[in-house]
């Protein structure tokens, strides 16, 4: 069986208590396109702040949001993996 790469994240995560404020942080190319599909992953009601890079060519996109379970925060991370350039920290 393949090793998940997100297994020692979802050890931590599942050590919580749930449902929780989750953090997550992205960076990213500042086209629309990339930032659209980042933002697009979350509730509307998430606070979603936006830092550009001094040469404006990337974004830090910073979300806090409720998530439900350590597995929806994993589903987050991979959907936003699947986005080309962007950079989950």
């Amino acid at each position: 069986m393949e090793k998940d790469l997100f297994d020692g994240l979802r050890k931590q995560l599942e050590d919580q208590d749930w449902p929780a404020l989750y953090f997550f942080k992205f960076i990213c190319p500042s086209d629309d396109e990339t930032v659209a599909r980042i933002v697009g992953l979350f509730d509307a009601q998430s606070d979603i702040n936006f830092h550009p890079s001094t040469k404006g060519n990337y974004t830090s996109i910073s979300v806090k949001e409720v998530m439900l379970s350590a597995e929806r925060v994993i589903d987050v991370y991979k959907e936003a993996g699947k986005v080309k350039g962007v950079i989950s920290l």
